[in-house]
C-alpha cells in the first residue's frame, strides 16, 4: 500500500502551526457568535433572542445551563424523531444514541453533517501533532483500524438515522480515505460483538495496521484475542489513539501488546463534541479543541445546581479546579451540561485532564465521595484489579460503599476493603467524618473473576461501541441490580 503520510505531512506542519498561534479566546468567541449566527432562525434560536448576542457575556445571560433531560423535554422530543429547524437549521441526519453510564437511560444526540466534518477535522489534528511530536512516523503508510460498534444504522424517518456514533461516522467517511480504513463494511455490520470479535482476529491483515483507535476495554480485548494464537497483534502498529474512559488502569495491561516504538495518544471525543487532544507527552493533559465547532464553558462543580452558576470559559478559567463541561456546538446544542469533570493544568494554552464525571459521587450517607477519589483510593490500596463498579448499600439503618471488583483468587477481600477504607478516610475529610461518627459502617468489597464485567456487559447488549463500565452507581437500587448480576454465580469472594 502507498505510503499517504508524505502527502499528510505538509498540512499536518500548517495545521499544527496554527494551533500553536491561536489565541484561545478570540478562538473560541469566534466560535460561539458563528454558532449563535447560524442557528439565529431556528426555534431554540428565536426563543433566546440569537439576533441580539453579540460577545460571549450576552449569550451566557441568555442562555442558561441545560441537561439532556431538560433539552429533550422542551425542544427534541415534541418533534423527534425529525428535528428540523429546532436547534440547528434544517433537518437533523443522525441521532447518536448514548446509553448513559450513570442513568442507564438510551439518549439521542443529534448529529449534523457539520459537527461530522469538525469531527474529521479534530481527527486530523490528532494526527497532526503525532507528526508535530514525533516528525519520522509513518501513521498513513498502511491501514487504520477504526474499533468501533456496528455501523448499521435504523432509520427513523426519511432523512433521519440512528445508530451508534462510531457507525455514523463510519457513513460519513470520506471516499479517498475508505481504501486505508478498516474494518470493511461487511464486518462493521455485525451487531453482534463477539461474532465481530472473532471475525475481526480471523480477517484483519495484521502487517498492514499502522494506527488503531478505540476505548481502551475494548482494545484491550481485541489485542488479547489476538495475542492468543501466539503471534504479534499487529507487529507494524505505529500509533495506538484511545480515549472514553480513563487510560492509567489499561495501559499496563496493554503495554505487552504494542510493538516496540508504538506511540499512544488520548483523545477526548463525545457523542455531541469533539474537546480535546493530547498534543504532548502522557500525563501533560489533553489540548482544549479551540476552533473545530465546539464552544467550551466550565462551572465549577459545587456550583454546577446553584441559581447562577459561574460560568468559565478560555478566558477565564484556572488551574488546578474541578469543572463541569458545559457546551455549545454545531450539533445544535447550545449550554449543554456534558457530565464530564476536568481540571486544567495550563491555561494558555488550555489543557485539561477528565478526572470523573459529574454523576460519580456517592454521597447516600452524606459523605461527598467522587469516582476520582476511589479511583484514587483504589490505586493507593496496592491492589492489582482489572474493572470494578461501587455504590451505596444499607445495611440496617446504617449505610456503606460496596466494591465489585476482578482480581485474582489470591487477594483478599477483607484486607482490599481495609485499605480502600484507609485511603478514603485520609482523602475526603467528609467520609472520614462519617466513619469516625458512626454514621456509615466500612466498606465490603467483593471480588469476582477475570471476565464477569465482560459478561455482564455482553448479557446487557453492550459489548463495543461506546458502552462503558460504569465505575460509580450512584441510585441504591441500580447498584444493587448490578451487584447481584456481578456476583450471583457465587464465585465471588467478599468481604463480609
Amino acid at each position: 500500500m502507498l505510503d499517504g503520510t508524505p502527502l499528510l505531512r505538509p498540512l499536518a506542519r500548517r495545521r499544527a502551526a496554527r494551533m500553536l498561534a491561536l489565541d484561545p479566546a478570540a478562538a473560541q468567541q469566534a466560535v460561539l457568535l458563528g454558532l449563535v449566527r447560524t442557528a439565529q432562525d431556528t426555534r431554540f434560536g428565536r426563543a433566546h433572542g440569537f439576533d441580539r448576542i453579540s460577545s460571549v457575556a450576552d449569550f451566557q445571560s441568555r442562555v442558561p445551563l441545560r441537561r439532556y433531560e431538560q433539552v429533550w423535554s422542551e425542544f427534541w422530543q415534541p418533534a423527534f424523531p425529525v428535528l428540523d429547524g429546532v436547534t440547528w437549521p434544517g433537518r437533523i441526519p443522525y441521532l447518536a444514541l448514548s446509553s448513559g453510564t450513570t442513568s442507564g437511560t438510551t439518549k439521542y444526540i443529534p448529529v449534523t453533517r457539520a459537527q461530522m466534518a469538525a469531527n474529521r477535522g479534530a481527527a486530523f489534528d490528532t494526527l497532526a501533532w503525532h507528526l508535530h511530536t514525533h516528525p519520522r512516523a509513518r501513521p498513513f503508510a498502511g491501514l487504520t483500524f477504526l474499533l468501533g460498534g456496528s455501523t448499521a444504522l435504523q432509520e427513523l424517518a426519511p432523512g433521519v438515522r440512528a445508530g451508534d456514533l462510531s457507525g455514523i461516522a463510519a457513513h460519513e467517511v470520506p471516499w479517498f480515505l475508505r481504501r486505508r480504513a478498516w474494518p470493511p463494511e461487511d464486518l462493521a455490520l455485525i451487531p453482534d460483538w463477539d461474532a465481530k470479535l472473532a471475525a475481526l482476529v480471523e480477517r484483519t491483515p495484521r502487517a498492514d495496521v499502522c494506527a488503531l483507535t478505540g476505548t481502551p476495554s475494548w482494545l484491550l480485548m481485541l489485542l488479547h484475542r489476538m495475542a492468543a494464537e501466539g503471534t504479534p497483534p499487529l507487529p507494524n502498529l505505529e500509533l495506538l489513539i484511545h480515549g472514553g474512559v480513563a487510560w492509567a488502569p489499561y495501559r499496563d495491561r496493554i503495554a505487552p501488546f504494542l510493538p516496540p516504538g508504538c506511540a499512544t495518544r488520548e483523545v477526548y471525543p463525545a457523542s455531541e463534541g469533539f474537546v480535546a487532544i493530547q498534543d504532548r507527552a502522557e500525563g501533560e493533559g489533553m489540548r482544549l479543541v479551540l476552533d473545530r465547532g465546539c464552544f467550551f464553558e466550565f462551572v465549577p462543580v459545587g456550583e454546577l445546581d446553584a441559581p447562577s452558576p459561574t460560568r468559565h470559559w478560555a478566558a477565564t478559567i484556572e488551574t488546578g479546579l474541578d469543572y463541569a463541561v458545559v457546551l455549545s456546538s454545531n450539533a445544535g446544542l447550545f449550554a449543554y451540561v456534558l457530565g464530564d469533570v476536568v481540571r486544567f493544568v495550563e491555561r494558555a494554552p488550555p489543557r485539561l485532564l477528565v478526572t470523573g464525571r459529574t454523576a460519580w459521587m456517592l454521597s447516600a450517607f452524606g459523605e461527598h465521595v467522587t469516582g476520582e477519589e476511589i479511583a484514587a483510593a483504589l490505586a493507593a490500596t496496592g491492589a492489582a484489579i482489572g474493572e470494578w463498579c461501587c455504590g451505596p448499600e444499607f445495611v440496617g439503618e446504617l449505610g456503606r460503599h460496596r466494591l465489585v471488583a476482578e482480581g485474582n483468587a489470591a487477594m483478599a477481600a477483607a484486607e482490599l476493603a481495609e485499605r480502600l477504607d484507609a485511603a478514603l478516610s485520609a482523602a475526603n475529610a467528609d467520609y472520614a467524618a462519617h466513619r469516625q461518627g458512626g454514621q456509615m459502617l466500612p466498606p465490603s468489597v467483593d471480588i469476582v473473576p477475570p471476565g464477569r464485567f465482560e459478561a455482564w456487559m455482553r448479557a446487557q447488549g453492550k459489548l463495543g461501541g461506546q458502552h462503558k463500565v460504569p465505575r460509580v452507581i450512584a441510585d441504591p437500587a441500580r447498584f444493587a441490580a448490578a451487584a447481584a448480576a456481578l456476583t450471583s454465580d457465587g464465585r465471588a469472594t467478599p468481604s463480609s
